[in-house]
């Protein structure tokens, strides 16, 4: 499977979603790197089919291609109501009641008993995507409290319900997610993005639902996983910034530096994080993105993030294409930029106190210092790859691996150019195979060095403790 030299040379990575009607090999060809099926639409035939087709586009484009599996998690809603609606005014008061009964004017029925559990005097609610605002202000008991309307509205049967002040006694993994959870993995995904976290315990119980067969994807939605980010990004194996959900439960003036903490966080820990939601939103009807929009991609690339998501822009927008290929020249503009490069430098993380990142930052000094071709990480679940990942070097890197699941999640990481190499043992053998590689895939001549980093026994995951300068 000759797939070295295929991805796109572009240190930030797109993911893209896909819709009922994309174009995988187009969506692909346009710049995108990874794809995110989203779980909160579609059967599980559709996703399938979905599946089939990104297999299908990889092997034609000869690139190792992720597939992430969006689970929904829980959706905390209001009941119905018997003219399916209500009118909100500023000032009113209105009763929340756990009840599966029909609402009415002045009366909010709400299905999920957790809600009235939680809920104090004092506490926010807020409605349909945060348009309609309550502040509580009585409590009779866990089934039954009052509340005053502070931004009124037209209120509809099944809105949904934003708590940004109480962690919710909810598991992020619904019935459903875990049907999903167990589709997706039979079908071989390679990233699950898990909906819902509130603390480090929800991310906890999806690696052990998980067992290892996906790298585990914390979408960072509430403000509560904001207390534990350190703890939640250290458990995860990837974080989103899941800014929908989080400019809801946040003001919107403060998303701008919650993303920057989470970036920051993540940046720390060595980490993949991935920036989501409204990034060129007007792209799902117009051609071109708005200067904020270019701005805001290109924001994101300069803080270092790993990928920038697409969401409807190439899922039912009407350029996907474009969309695509818009955010690969901004990134392209920002990764040419000498300023991008200075700053990645001048704002290096200090080391983690392991053996792997010890040696990850010494490579990426001595690369530079040697002025080395490349970097290569041979690594068989990734981790020596992340672990140079997180130094940003300027250096071509190559994540070298036997197993192709790992060259798959490696296409999502920062600069990492995953290589499908022999299963080999033997450590003299493999270097010999690193230098016929530099040869005659990369075109490297003699003279030229290339730093390599690896593990004795060779092959063994988790063993790293080699760095060796290998000169052609």
């Amino acid at each position: 499977m000759s797939k070295h030299l295929a991805s796109i040379n572009r240190r930030c990575r797109i993911i893209a979603t896909v819709g009922p009607k994309s174009n995988i090999l187009r969506l692909l060809q346009a710049g995108a790197s990874a794809f995110r099926l989203n779980f909160s639409h579609g059967t599980h035939e559709e996703h399938l089919q979905r599946i089939q087709a990104i297999r299908a586009a990889e092997e034609k484009s000869g690139r190792f291609v992720p597939i992430i599996a969006d689970l929904q998690g829980p959706k905390i809603r209001v009941g119905t109501f018997d003219d399916d609606f209500i009118t909100l005014r500023i000032g009113q008061e209105v009763t929340l009641e756990v009840s599966d009964k029909a609402g009415r004017d002045g009366l909010i029925r709400l299905p999920h008993p957790e809600i009235l559990e939680a809920i104090q005097p004092g506490d926010e609610l807020k409605l349909d995507d945060g348009l309609i605002v309550l502040t509580v202000t009585a409590k009779e008991n866990n089934s039954r409290a009052t509340a005053k309307v502070e931004v009124p509205g037209k209120l509809s049967s099944r809105k949904g319900v934003n708590i940004p002040s109480r962690q919710l006694p909810i598991s992020a993994m619904t019935d459903k997610d875990r049907r999903d959870l167990e589709f997706a993995l039979a079908h071989g995904v390679d990233i699950v993005a898990l909906s819902f976290v509130q603390s480090p315990d929800d991310v906890a119980e999806a690696q052990r639902l998980i067992k290892g067969k996906a790298l585990v994807m914390a979408k960072i939605e509430k403000p509560l996983a904001l207390q534990s980010i350190d703890a939640i990004a250290a458990l995860s194996d990837m974080v989103m910034v899941a800014r929908g959900d989080l400019g809801v439960e946040l003001p919107i003036e403060q998303v701008p530096g919650a993303q920057r903490r989470i970036v920051h966080a993540c940046r720390r820990a060595g980490k993949p994080v991935i920036i989501a939601t409204q990034m060129l939103q007007s792209m799902v009807d117009t051609p071109i993105p708005t200067r904020a929009e270019a701005s805001d991609v290109a924001t994101a690339v300069y803080m270092g993030v790993d990928a920038v998501m697409l969401s409807a822009e190439s899922a039912v927008g009407r350029h996907p294409e474009t969309a695509v290929a818009m955010m690969d020249r901004i990134i392209r503009a920002v990764e040419s930029d000498s300023v991008y490069w200075e700053e990645l430098y001048s704002n290096r993380k200090q080391p983690i106190a392991t053996v792997v990142h010890a040696l990850c930052t010494s490579a990426r000094d001595i690369a530079r210092l040697m002025d080395a071709e490349a970097i290569f990480a041979f690594t068989r679940g990734g981790g020596t790859a992340f672990g140079i990942s997180r130094e940003r070097s300027s250096r071509a890197i190559y994540g070298i691996t036997p197993e192709l699941s790992t060259a798959r999640k490696l296409a999502l990481v920062w600069g990492i150019t995953p290589v499908l190499s022999p299963d080999e043992t033997d450590s003299d053998r493999m270097l010999e195979w690193a230098s016929r590689f530099a040869k005659e895939q990369l075109g490297m001549i003699a003279g030229q060095h290339v730093v390599v980093l690896a593990g004795t026994p060779f092959g063994v995951p988790g063993t790293t403790n080699t760095l060796k300068i290998l000169t052609l």
